[in-house]
């Protein structure tokens, strides 16, 4: 993809903030000195909509999930043993975490419980679940991206079908991250942070994929694609961890708009909200702000999407 003239930029403006009393000023943990190297008070991820308007989160050093109302007032819903990243709500209505330490992780959005749904593969233990996401059969994908880059070329992408069966669709991902699926789920789009690139992986009928290739590919920063979206015209909106900007290409991959962070560069992950489903949501995650930004085009209203 050649940025030879830049897309249009958006705009974007601080929708809330999380508070003072819930930062975990100078607490260091695991997650933060292997992935940051220094102490995080925070580190928003997995943004996403329930069916009453609220945006849920992770903050994944301090193994944290919270819910924020659609005034912005935040309350935590749960705080356990784990680094939870990506969030999502499976058809039923029900919350799935991608966790870093653990696997894969239910949480009662009632009583703040986390229990496990799949730890571990062949009694091997995952390199580190980064996102996942649901298919309307109830399949899930989610990535296992652990310390995987252009060193070691060996993250993996799972599917976990409705069924139980595990499959690991690729093993060859340079630090996969983000993953969504387009509106007829034939296609799984996967961020490959370290490689600065979207894949687009062929999901066959019989189960697998074949001739995956580069459906985008993004330059500079300290990092690279994360966190993804799409919208109804088939736009993929890519957060971009390590620029400060979400870049929204269109179903060819071409570059259609720019999203531009009014806070800091680790611009991690996205979500579609509001009464219109036409606003974006944004993790900033190294300022510990949701940013927002008004879309030309909206989303579908699927609030496990």
């Amino acid at each position: 993809m050649m940025w030879m003239l830049p897309p249009p930029e958006i705009a974007t403006e601080v929708f809330t903030e999380m508070p003072t009393e819930l930062r975990r000023t100078g607490r260091d943990t695991a997650w933060a000195a292997a992935n940051k190297g220094a102490p995080l008070d925070s580190f928003l991820e997995g943004p996403a909509f329930d069916a009453e308007g609220n945006l849920w989160c992770t903050d994944i050093p301090h193994g944290r999930v919270f819910r924020i109302d659609p005034s912005g007032t935040w309350t935590q819903v749960a705080e356990y043993d784990g680094e939870p990243n990506g969030l999502k709500f499976a058809p039923d209505g029900h919350i799935w975490l991608a966790d870093y330490r653990n696997g894969i992780m239910r949480l009662d959005r009632d009583s703040g419980q986390v229990t496990p749904v799949l730890e571990r593969r062949r009694a091997e233990r995952f390199r580190g679940p980064n996102d996942l996401i649901f298919a309307r059969n109830g399949d899930l994908y989610f990535t296992d991206q652990g310390q995987t880059g252009m060193h070691d070329p060996t993250g993996r992408v799972y599917r976990l079908g409705a069924d139980g069966q595990l499959d690991c669709l690729i093993s060859n991902g340079p630090s996969p991250n983000g993953l969504i699926l387009d509106a007829e789920e034939k296609f799984l789009y996967v961020a490959m942070t370290r490689s600065n690139e979207v894949w687009r992986m062929p999901l066959l009928p019989e189960g697998g994929t074949t001739k995956v290739q580069v459906f985008a590919r993004f330059f500079g920063g300290n990092s690279g694609p994360d966190g993804m979206a799409l919208d109804r015209d088939g736009n993929v909106a890519v957060a971009h961890a390590g620029l400060g900007c979400i870049f929204q290409v269109d179903k060819l991959g071409q570059p259609r708009r720019i999203v531009r962070s009014c806070r800091g560069l680790t611009t991690t992950n996205l979500a579609y909200g509001g009464p219109d489903m036409d606003r974006m949501f944004i993790t900033d995650s190294s300022t510990g702000t949701i940013l927002c930004a008004q879309m030309d085009v909206a989303a579908d209203p699927l609030p496990f999407r």
